[in-house]
């Protein structure tokens, strides 16, 4: 074996281990530029909404979204309300089968539900004043 092909299989290896080590997983992803339901998901805590919000009319945007048990239509709560470009990540500690309630006008968004580990979610920290 060459020089060059063994650096490239030891980037291969580096990469494997760096992405195994991590365990935050990407379980669902929704994109959308209106308002909608999405599909149910099912998810163990702890999980993270991490969400994205873009726009061509920056002072028209609005955009919520509401979380919602899959089961039984029950209401749990506003999870993002924004009227800006924007993005952000939401810590959840619940367990379930769920669905987002998106309203959305002008604006081009993005949905990710990513499963952490536990040492993951303690290291997050909420941010205040929003």
């Amino acid at each position: 074996m060459n020089k060059q092909t063994t650096r490239l299989i030891m980037l291969f290896v580096c990469c494997c281990l760096a992405t195994s080590v991590s365990g935050k997983e990407l379980l669902q992803e929704f994109k959308g530029s209106s308002g909608r339901t999405t599909p149910e998901f099912e998810v163990t805590a702890p999980w993270v909404l991490d969400w994205r919000v873009t726009s061509e009319f920056q002072k028209s945007l609005g955009f919520q979204v509401d979380l919602v048990d899959a089961k039984s239509g029950e209401y749990l709560g506003k999870v993002v309300t924004t009227k800006w470009i924007n993005n952000g990540v939401r810590l959840f500690d619940q367990s379930g089968r769920f669905r987002f309630e998106v309203s959305s006008n002008f604006a081009n968004w993005t949905l990710r539900v990513e499963k952490l580990t536990r040492q993951e979610a303690e290291s997050y920290t909420p941010k205040h004043g929003d």
